[in-house]
């Protein structure tokens, strides 16, 4: 009874993800932290950053693939059992998806009509902003804690992430290679991967 009740609570947490996550994987990320880290509780920060670092370099749209890993995690710790962790990841990968193939299907058949709608351009104009914000927010999510006390944040490093000015050196030699660089991001990862097995 336990694990149908998880499932069922991984298959809302999941499905109102993906109906109100608005400019792909990078925008759903800092909805998924809150739902699965914070107010769930199902995994840790750190184990967050993890799926977020193994999802990024698994071929796939990086928030299925976190949706995936997630509900592997999920039941497969709560039951013991690596088959649970399959169905586990199957629900929640199901369900984030089933929102945006719906949303799809219905825009397919009404962008013609509506494309050129005032409205419909006021609302993407709004939209864009909105998504770039959500991005910022998933990146500094994994660099910073958030917490509140009476009303006032306050914000520390996640130590996990960043254990010391190495880590720090690896963000900045990262962003300044996508950034300026315009290096591959694969090779970004590849790059970071070897230099981590160096260091650490």
């Amino acid at each position: 009874m336990e694990t149908l009740t998880l499932l069922l609570q991984l298959f809302g947490t999941f499905f109102l993800i993906g109906a109100f996550t608005i400019g792909g994987g990078y925008a759903m990320l800092s909805l998924i932290q809150a739902e699965v880290v914070t107010a769930h509780g199902w995994i840790s920060e750190s184990t967050f950053t993890d799926i977020v670092a193994i999802s990024q370099m698994t071929p796939g749209p990086i928030g299925i693939n976190s949706a995936t890993y997630v509900g592997y995690d999920v039941l497969a710790q709560a039951t013991g059992s690596h088959l649970m962790g399959i169905l586990g990841s199957a629900t929640a990968t199901l369900a984030l998806v089933i929102p945006s193939f719906v949303l799809v299907l219905l825009i397919v058949r009404f962008y013609t009509k509506f494309k050129s709608s005032v409205l419909f351009e006021g609302v993407m104009g709004w939209l864009r902003p909105t998504v770039v914000g959500l991005i910022g927010a998933a990146a500094v999510i994994l660099i910073v804690k958030t917490t509140w006390f009476q009303g006032t944040p306050t914000f520390t490093i996640v130590a996990e992430n960043f254990p010391d000015w190495k880590s720090w050196c690896l963000l900045a030699a990262s962003f300044a290679a996508s950034m300026w660089g315009k290096v591959n991001p694969i090779l970004v990862i590849l790059g970071g991967a070897a230099l981590g097995l160096l260091i650490y």
